[in-house]
């Protein structure tokens, strides 16, 4: 007989080791409809919008979700690909190579995927996993940079799904890795290889997701992390000052985010003799709509139309081998005292159930 609770948990299951990869989402398909059920839930994080909730929903269901789902339809079908959206298929492949990983090193480690918004969801997959008998889980957002409107977004997520089981796990929550030298390591490998290949441009910009300043002059960290990421990396590479620009891409709505932005430094390099120039995304762990539309097509039109010449967008870490690598070292150097516990007499646990008279 199988001893199966009303929500999945067996009594009898191995107690497994966890890993959840998370990353923003991505719309089920793209169109308008689904357009509009994505952006409602993201929008409606107090996280990502810090806007009195009665004001903020007059804004958003009143204006923004009667204009842009639209627009951001037509934006995600032209990097849509026959399996689904990029960041979809790149999060897919992190995880299976993680999982691959982490196999051979121990059967008891479990890796999964979720997304903060759309699917698979979070909820969804927690559920999933406690139900494969996940007792202790690692959490780690694909957000290298910490911000209250992502890895904190995340953690919410978390807390407000576990409020409703009843079984907690063990938790740990990696909040950022924004200067873990893998991390910087892997970042360079990737840029210098397409050095190899294609040769340098006068200028390199690091590009990052934007906020708005005041998230920065409330206390959030994200700007001091990506400054730092910068120069790590740029350091690594042996660059000079003169040599790169960190700039915030991605803004929206009327007030001021963190400058420099990167569409404005794009048109503004041609007029100060700058006429080759190569972006690299540090913040983005896999390629999505922000990389390859915004970043590979409407910044390079923007640089162009300004009198430029060359414009490279290297792309993002996604399944590189040493993003892979660096992803492994910072999940276990994380779970290696849980890999050296003892595994749990889940007989015992079994027959102790049954003796309260379980009909699991």
């Amino acid at each position: 007989m199988k001893y199966r609770s009303v929500n999945g948990f067996r009594h009898d299951n191995q107690e497994r080791i966890g890993v959840l990869l998370t990353n923003l989402g991505t719309p089920d398909e793209p169109t308008p409809a689904a357009l509009k059920r994505y952006l409602k839930e993201f929008l409606w994080d107090p996280r990502v919008v810090e806007v009195p909730r009665p004001l903020w929903w007059l804004i958003l269901n009143g204006i923004i979700l009667n204009t842009r789902p639209k627009r951001s339809a037509a934006a995600y079908k032209e990097v849509w690909t026959e399996q689904g959206s990029p960041l979809l298929l790149h999060t897919q492949a992190q995880a299976q190579a993680l999982r691959d990983r982490f196999a051979q090193l121990d059967g008891r480690i479990q890796v999964e995927f979720a997304m903060r918004y759309g699917n698979p969801s979070i909820s969804d997959v927690i559920g999933k996993m406690q139900a494969d008998g996940v007792r202790r889980l690692i959490v780690l957002p694909l957000y290298p940079q910490y911000s209250a409107a992502t890895s904190g977004s995340t953690f919410d997520a978390l807390a407000h799904d576990f409020s409703r089981r009843r079984w907690l796990p063990d938790l740990r929550f990696i909040s950022h890795y924004h200067d873990y030298p893998p991390y910087i390591e892997a970042m360079a490998e990737a840029i210098e290889a397409h050095w190899s290949q294609h040769g340098r441009a006068e200028k390199l910009l690091f590009s990052y997701h934007g906020v708005p300043k005041r998230y920065l002059l409330s206390g959030d960290p994200y700007y001091c992390e990506c400054m730092k990421t910068s120069r790590l990396l740029a350091e690594r590479l042996k660059l000079e000052s003169s040599d790169y620009i960190t700039t915030f891409q991605s803004r929206f709505g009327r007030e001021e985010w963190l400058k420099p932005y990167t569409d404005e430094t794009l048109k503004s390099l041609p007029d100060h003799g700058v006429k080759s120039v190569q972006v690299f995304c540090p913040g983005f762990a896999a390629d999505c709509l922000e990389t390859i539309e915004e970043i590979g097509v409407e910044n390079r039109d923007y640089f162009v139309a300004a009198g430029g010449d060359r414009y490279e967008y290297i792309p993002a870490l996604n399944s590189r081998t040493a993003h892979i690598d660096a992803l492994e070292q910072l999940v276990h150097t994380q779970i290696s005292d849980w890999l050296a516990l003892p595994e749990v007499d889940t007989g015992a646990r079994l027959r102790l159930a049954q003796e309260q008279g379980a009909d699991l």
